[in-house]
């Protein structure tokens, strides 16, 4: 193996990019160990190779970095993951480094944090229900396993809380295999950092948890890194250990924010509102490592969360993001203020993948039935409350009013469960029977008359 070669040709640093002179043999995406005058040690990546120019980012901050005394490695590998299933229960840096006062893990491999691109034949389709405990997605916008389901919020929406109770109540049914939950939240607050460890300890929930903490003072290139070391995780725990691997992110806005400022200091042309042109295509070596393998027997779904700039879902990032994924999970302002929690907004929802996860040997055989009635009856009574506003309740029929009766306990019941309620699946399509019922059997079109026969009467006995 050829020795590592050592470097003092620093010729420029700006904001978090380096550039090194008269380099040999480096190549794209390779670590970089950085030794300052005073001994302290950084690192970084190669980013790009033009001749004998190599531009790396730093992990860290560049204050401090003396041009003539700085010394650069080339390591030669690019930055790897030490893994273990030992990571269960412990939180750490967005670098992947412990930050809990545990113990040193003992690696059993070093993974490559960007992963290999998955070949398309080995790809499994995803079929698999995930419970989550919240009615609104689990009856209405079902969530597969090997699915990308992404979280749209607003500036000021409860979604930390609604991501935490995702990770402490999410399981696969009918299986006895072991569930995980990969955590990585970049660009957050000390305070929301404390809430979501906190949580997760008090419910027990960690145990089965691998926390990537990366804090809004950290560096931003270190926020880059966070979510490919969690996937990283995930991957490990699913394809190797066969594990049914959960990952949810928050907040991806930040990520896009750290590249937008790393392309900046590149001096890249902006596209779309100054993001970089490459946002679709980065955003999707990340979503893409979703799925399912022919032949494993985990699985790693993705739950993103990102908050909408201006709470705009045309908006680059959201807008990306819908190409990608799945479908999308919006919260509601209007939900929010009028006290509805967690305020899941169910009309403008989508879980694509939905009918595949749902139905006999899989939840129930009424699923896909009373979800599509509820829908139905839930955008009836909306707008008949809107007509009741215009014209007055007096203009209404009897069936309107119905409805209307059925839309109020429907977000007072059914979305308004709170955030540490966990609901089965079979509560929540019983609950759903249960506001059916208030509605005329004639207005119940999208539902089987024997399936009808066989629950309205128990809902309403």
């Amino acid at each position: 193996m050829p020795a590592i070669k050592e470097y003092r040709t620093v010729s420029e640093v700006v904001g978090p990019l380096m550039i090194v002179d008269h380099v040999q043999g480096v190549h794209y995406n390779e670590l970089v160990e950085i030794r300052m005058h005073n001994g302290e040690k950084r690192q970084g990546q190669v980013l790009e190779v033009q001749e004998d120019k190599a531009m790396v980012q730093l992990f860290e901050s560049s204050s401090g970095i003396n041009l003539a005394k700085t010394k650069v490695r080339f390591t030669g590998h690019p930055l790897e993951l030490a893994v273990s299933e030992d990571m269960l229960g412990r939180i750490f840096d967005g670098l992947g480094r412990p930050i809990d006062d545990g113990p040193d893990l003992l690696p059993e491999k070093y993974l490559d944090i960007d992963g290999q691109a998955i070949n398309p034949v080995a790809r499994d389709y995803p079929d698999e229900f995930i419970q989550t405990g919240i009615s609104a997605i689990d009856h209405l916008n079902t969530l597969v396993r090997g699915q990308k389901l992404p979280v749209f919020s607003g500036s000021g929406l409860p979604h930390n809380e609604l991501a935490a109770q995702i990770a402490r109540h999410a399981t696969v049914l009918n299986t006895d295999d072991h569930f995980a939950v990969v955590f990585a939240a970049m660009g957050i607050s000390f305070e929301e950092a404390e809430f979501f460890m906190n949580d997760l300890r008090k419910t027990g929930a960690i145990d089965r948890s691998v926390l990537f903490m990366n804090l809004a003072n950290d560096p931003a290139i270190e926020r880059i890194a966070t979510p490919r070391i969690a996937l990283t995780t995930a991957e490990y725990l699913a394809y190797e250990k066969g594990m049914h691997v959960l990952v949810i992110m928050t907040d991806m806005t930040n990520y896009c924010e750290a590249l937008r400022e790393i392309s900046a200091a590149r001096r890249e042309v902006p596209g779309r509102r100054g993001y970089p042109g490459y946002l679709y295509t980065n955003l999707s070596t990340l979503y893409e490592r979703a799925g399912r393998l022919v032949g494993k027997k985990g699985s790693v779904t993705q739950i993103p969360i990102l908050t909408m700039p201006e709470d705009d879902i045309t908006h680059p990032i959201p807008d990306l993001t819908g190409y990608i994924t799945e479908g999308q999970i919006i919260l509601s302002h209007e939900l929010y203020n009028n006290g509805f929690r967690p305020p899941i907004n169910i009309l403008p929802s989508l879980s694509r993948l939905k009918d595949k996860g749902s139905g006999e040997g899989k939840t129930r055989a009424d699923h896909a039935a009373t979800m599509n009635q509820l829908f139905a009856a839930y955008a009836q009574g909306k707008q008949a409350k809107e007509l009741a506003v215009v014209l007055g309740e007096s203009a209404l029929s009897k069936t309107d009013k119905l409805y209307v009766q059925f839309t109020d306990r429907f977000e007072a019941e059914y979305i308004n469960q709170g955030f540490y309620t966990n609901r089965s699946i079979e509560e929540s399509l019983n609950l759903g029977w249960e506001l059916l019922a208030i509605l005329p059997r004639t207005e119940l079109k999208r539902i089987k008359d024997e399936m009808l026969d066989h629950y309205l009467g128990e809902s309403k006995a």
